[in-house]
This record gives C-alpha cells, structure tokens and sequence, in this order.
C-alpha cells in the first residue's frame, strides 16, 4: 500500500504543477480579451486571431485545470450526504465514482475522440476564418490531455479511497490544501 500511495502522491504533484501553471492561462486570456475590446471599439481594429485564442485559452484552462480541479474536490458535486459522511463513507463514493462513472466516462470521450484527433492532424486543420488560428488541430489534441490527466487524477482518487477503505488512514492531499466549497 506504501507504494500506491507514492503513485497517488507522483499524480497529484503532477496535476498540481500542471494546474498551477495552466491557472495563469485565465490572466493571459482576460487581458487579450480586454485588447480585442479596446481595439475594436477604440481603435476600430479587429483581429479573428486574438478572439480566437480567447477561445482556445478557454477551452484548454478548463480541459488542462479539470485533473486539479478534481486533486482538490472543486467539481460540482451534490453533497448533502456526502459532506457530514464518515471518511470511509466518503471513501466507498469515491471509488464507486471513479469505477462506474469517471474511467467509463472518461475512456468513452477517449474513444469517441481520438479518430476525430487524428482526422484534425492528418489535414492539419485550421481555423474557417482566413485569419484566424491555423493550429485547430492542437486544441483538439487537448480533448485527449484532459482523458489523461483526469484519468491519472482518477487512478490516484482510487488508490486514495482503496487505501482508506482497507483501514488505513486517510493519505492527505498533496500539499494539504482543498478547494473552498460554495
């Protein structure tokens, strides 16, 4: 169990450090959005380009951060036993939730998306607009990274909920921190 527990550990610093950098990515993409703004009702100056990329920016914030979202519990959950249960309780739903839930779902998007990926690779497609982003083909590519590390941060939810279901204690999450719930 001590070496589960150091791959739990490995997944979460991964998911952390990638988590924390794709944060800075909401910053980037609020000031080009503000840009776009300023030159187009300033200036009278467009760019499909920037608008784009405010795009991109969003959809990779989110597929990249979901793996840390789910390190700290942040996803939507509905939580009215699931708040005040005992840990081995809450441990028993997570692992449910990862085998019947989480990996079916996450293999389906997988599955369902990776000809897609591979189609977008093959004809290195672009944007429809003539000048827009000529890398659609990356930000597809990304739908397969979020199936990964959601997968890994699954894989160390498991080892987390197997661990303590089995009597052991609760491992803490990598740097003790959580997501405030709302």
């Amino acid at each position: 169990m001590h070496e589960l527990g150091k791959v739990a550990a490995a997944v979460d610093r991964m998911n952390d450090c990638i988590g924390r950098a794709t944060a800075w990515i909401a910053i980037t993409m609020v000031i080009v959005q503000f840009i776009v703004v300023v030159m187009r009702y300033v200036f009278g100056i467009g760019s499909i380009m920037m608008q784009e990329s405010v795009t991109y920016m969003h959809g990779i914030l989110f597929m990249i951060g979901a793996g840390y979202t789910l390190l700290y519990d942040g996803h939507v959950r509905v939580d009215i036993f699931y708040r005040d249960a005992k840990e081995r309780t809450k441990a028993l739903v997570d692992l449910f939730g990862s085998l019947l839930l989480l990996f079916p779902v996450i293999t389906l998007i997988f599955i369902a998306s990776y000809p897609y990926v591979l189609q977008a690779w093959a004809s290195m497609e672009g944007s429809v607009e003539t000048s827009g982003i000529p890398g659609i083909y990356l930000l597809k590519s990304i739908i397969l990274v979020f199936c990964v590390l959601m997968g890994l941060q699954g894989i160390s939810l498991l080892i987390r909920s197997l661990i303590t279901v089995m009597g052991g204690a609760p491992l803490a999450r990598h740097d003790d921190r959580s997501v405030p719930h709302g």
